[in-house]
């Protein structure tokens, strides 16, 4: 079995998958129950488990902020399905979305200028006080686990996209949405900072072409790391 930065690597490198080859039919209702299964468990024991550290998390926010504590947000799930996301809010509620928007389209454009600055959690303006640590940690995407109870989205699969970026993917990266969205995946525990959003789709394609129960689980081992160091935030 390879390893995970072999394989991340690996899938990187390649180019996008025109002709997928996906879990054979006949073992396929299997693989999606066992996932339905290890999603429902996995995310209700972690729910409880870090329920003082969202807690926590929550009362930063109302503290440090005004607005809502949580942020809703419809984002389009498998098979172009929309649902409302939830995630602890970390950003001022009077943010300026409109550069960064410009700045993923000129990235999926291949427009983006060399000199270009990237958004980072340190340079980002439109974080609250607490926004930041909240992200580095991914203790704002603790409430999209009950986004998973409810179905909406698996633990592993691609990043959950807003309609504006559905828009722009084509059908180039049309095969991602054949599959639940994730809280995370392999351009997660790849390391966000280190690829860009074309890597980032390239990998989602790749994964909803390979996709194992084998390879769900060691996505979400290698998640607890990168959670605990702090690299798996964008």
């Amino acid at each position: 079995m390879k390893s995970m930065n072999a394989l991340t690597e690996e899938l990187v490198a390649q180019p996008p998958v025109l002709t997928l080859h996906t879990t054979p039919e006949s073992d396929s209702w299997l693989y999606d129950l066992s996932k339905r299964v290890l999603d429902i468990a996995v995310s209700s024991a972690v729910l409880v488990i870090s329920s003082p550290v969202l807690l926590i998390g929550m009362l930063a926010v109302r503290l440090t902020s005004d607005g809502p504590v949580v942020f809703k947000q419809k984002r389009i799930g498998q098979d172009g399905i929309p649902f409302t996301i939830l995630k602890l809010r970390t950003m001022r509620v009077d943010a300026d979305h409109s550069a960064q928007r410009a700045y993923n389209e000129a990235e999926l454009r291949g427009e983006l200028a060399d000199d270009v600055e990237e958004f980072t959690l340190e340079s980002d303006p439109r974080m609250t006080p607490v926004g930041g640590v909240l992200r580095k940690y991914s203790v704002d995407e603790l409430p999209q686990l009950w986004n998973v109870v409810r179905g909406d989205m698996s633990l592993v699969g691609p990043r959950p996209s807003c309609d504006w970026e559905v828009e722009l993917f084509g059908s180039r990266y049309a095969s991602r949405m054949s599959v639940p969205p994730g809280i995370t995946g392999l351009w997660q525990v790849a390391g966000r900072r280190t690829i860009d959003m074309r890597g980032m789709l390239e990998l989602d394609v790749q994964y909803a072409a390979r996709r194992s129960f084998l390879l769900d689980l060691m996505i979400l081992i290698r998640t607890i790391p990168a959670v605990l160091r702090g690299t798996g935030a964008s």
